[in-house]
This record gives C-alpha cells, sequence and structure tokens, in this order.
C-alpha cells in the first residue's frame, strides 16, 4: 500500500502532537485528545507511553520537543514514481487530471509492463475528444444530479434519443468500456459511453424525483463452490465488484450469493461458466437453464 491512511496514521499523528509542542508545552489531555482525534482507538496504549515516557526522546518533561522545525510528510520516491506510473494511463484524461511535475522521475510500471489477455479489442477510445467531453458532463451530471439529452444507437445500429438522469458510472475491465446507469420516467438504461452521438444537459430539470423512478432490476444467483486449485479466491477476486455473500458449507464446498444487476446477466454466465466443474448454480431455476442454453450453443458450434 503506497498510500493508506491505515500506515500514515501514526506519523501524522505524532507530526500533529511535535507541531503543537512547538507552538507551546502539550499537556497529557491534549496529547489524548490529538491521538484520539487522529489515530486510532488503542493508539493510546502505544503513542502515548513511548511519547511520555521518553521512549522515541521526542517529548521532554515539561511537555515541549526538541524538535526546532514543524514535520512535515513530503511525498517520497516511490510514492512519485507511483504517480508517475497512473499519469501514463490513456484513462486518467477522463477525469481532468492534473499530474504533478515529475521529470525526471521514473515510473514504477508501465502499460508495457503488463499484459491483460482476457479481454476485449473493442475497447473504449479514450483519446477521442467527443468521448472525453461526454464522460465528463455524465460526471458531472451524476455529482450534481442533473438530466442529461442523450442521441446514442443500440446494439443494431439504431439511433435513439432519451433523457436519462445519470446515477453512476461502470468499468468493465473484460470489455475496457465505460458504462452509466440512469432512469427515465418509465425505464432503466445502461449506455455505454462509447455509443453516445450527442450529449448535452437536458431542459427538462423540473420534478426529477418524482419523474425519474427506478424500477426494481436487481436480481441473485446462488452457487455452490469447491474450493479446489483456489478456487474459493478466485472467484471472490474475479466477482470482486458485485455484491456477495459467501458462507462455508462443509470441508471445502462454499455456498455463494452474488446479487446484480439484469444488464449484467449475460456477462455474469460467461464467467461463472470460465470456472467449470468447480461451480454449480443452485438458484434460480432461471438462471440455471441460462447455464444449460449456453452450453448447448456452445456445443452446437463444435466448442
Amino acid at each position: 500500500m503506497i498510500f493508506s491512511e491505515l500506515y500514515s496514521a501514526y506519523y501524522n499523528t505524532v507530526a500533529k502532537i511535535l507541531k503543537t509542542a512547538i507552538e507551546h508545552p502539550i499537556e497529557e489531555r491534549g496529547l489524548r485528545k490529538i491521538i484520539e482525534e487522529h489515530a486510532f482507538g488503542e493508539s493510546i496504549l502505544n503513542i502515548d507511553p513511548c511519547l511520555a515516557k521518553g521512549k522515541w526522546q521526542l517529548l521532554k518533561p515539561d511537555g515541549t520537543t526538541i524538535i526546532k522545525n514543524v514535520p512535515t510528510m513530503p511525498t517520497t520516491t516511490i510514492q512519485k514514481q507511483w504517480m508517475k506510473a497512473i499519469s501514463l494511463d490513456k484513462r486518467i484524461q477522463l477525469f481532468q487530471y492534473k499530474p504533478m511535475e515529475l521529470k525526471n522521475v521514473e515510473p514504477l510500471f508501465t502499460p508495457e509492463d503488463y499484459d491483460i489477455f482476457d479481454q476485449y479489442s473493442d475497447g473504449d477510445n479514450y483519446t477521442d475528444g467527443t468521448y472525453i467531453k461526454n464522460f465528463r458532463l455524465v460526471l458531472d451530471a451524476i455529482k450534481n444530479q442533473y438530466p442529461l439529452s442523450i442521441d446514442t444507437y443500440n446494439h443494431k445500429g439504431k439511433t435513439i434519443h432519451m433523457d436519462i438522469l445519470p446515477k453512476h458510472l461502470e468499468y468493465s475491465e473484460k470489455e475496457d468500456k465505460f458504462r452509466m446507469f440512469g432512469h427515465g420516467q418509465h425505464f432503466v438504461r445502461t449506455v455505454n459511453l462509447g455509443r453516445i452521438i450527442n450529449c448535452e444537459r437536458s431542459a427538462d430539470n423540473h420534478s426529477i424525483q418524482s419523474c425519474y423512478k427506478i424500477p426494481p432490476r436487481n436480481r441473485r444467483v446462488v452457487f455452490e463452490l469447491v474450493d479446489e486449485r483456489n478456487a474459493l479466491e478466485r472467484v471472490l477476486l474475479h466477482f470482486a465488484h458485485f455484491e456477495k455473500q459467501a458462507e462455508k458449507i462443509e470441508g471445502c464446498r462454499y455456498k455463494i450469493t452474488i446479487n446484480y444487476d439484469k444488464d449484467d446477466e449475460t456477462e455474469l454466465v460467461i464467467r461463472i461458466l470460465s470456472f467449470g466443474p468447480m461451480i454449480k448454480i443452485t438458484a434460480p431455476e432461471h438462471f440455471v437453464n441460462l447455464i444449460k442454453e449456453r452450453l448447448i450453443k456452445q456445443m452446437s458450434c463444435g466448442l
């Protein structure tokens, strides 16, 4: 973990204590208050005695400090390398990212250092000016909750128009595409950002909450898993972005429940089938039939 409040909390807390001690002598009550506000509940058991009893030799008995200058937390070399690596990602410009001046810093990794083998080749064009403009407008609409007027085309190539209130964006690593989830007066939509022809703020900005309602579209699949060849860990990682529950049945058998949106059903079927005989669908019957239909199609193709 390069950036984490968990790992930097102690350093920031002690720095705050020393800053206060530079300004004026710090009492035990003030020291404990800073620890409670900036660290964890059990941190008093560690930081307080180490500072008060002189183990860290930073505070004097009178509450002053031997430190003359206020402590700072400069960006480390590895943090700069990580930020340089992130700045090379082709998707970063979608978020109006302004990188630090890192001219003489080598990236921690580059896009050429890794290869995604299980990904479609027709991903979104993240360098296209229209795509970037649409992405930023959608993101702003999600943050500020206003509807958009969108012209897009469906999977049949037919152009359609809609007024939609965006709710959230989702990135599919397998497809290398961003999708927007939103709702209108009588429908729920999933829109691929790469298919948007035109996107602008809608003039229909009244009574959003009453006009745009979401009918329930959540679905659930339950399956049993045999934890062979590290299958449990791979399943939890593979379905990390889905809401799920896992419970042990007995031995190396587990019951996994995954909640998903209807639009993700086909992709979920494909992912589950990739685990072969280690997974057995137990509910619902609808999903069992989808698995059977997919297998029949594969057999008809000689797969």
